[in-house]
């Protein structure tokens, strides 16, 4: 993870929000699809290393 960006306040919910609710589809059963909430993630995570992108630029 140290290449992963700094996540706003914001950020940081909706990706602790994501993975308990994968963790609660987790306990219901463990063959339960979670890809759906893994790309959720996937795409906060993209959203905040393109904006730090952009700030390094702007520096």
């Amino acid at each position: 993870m140290s290449n992963d960006p700094k996540l706003t306040a914001g950020e940081k919910a909706k990706v602790g929000w994501y993975v308990a609710r994968m963790c609660k589809r987790g306990i219901a059963s463990e063959t339960v699809y979670q890809g759906d909430l893994e790309r959720k993630v996937d795409r906060v995570i993209d959203k905040a290393r393109k904006r730090a992108e952009k700030n390094a630029k702007k520096k």
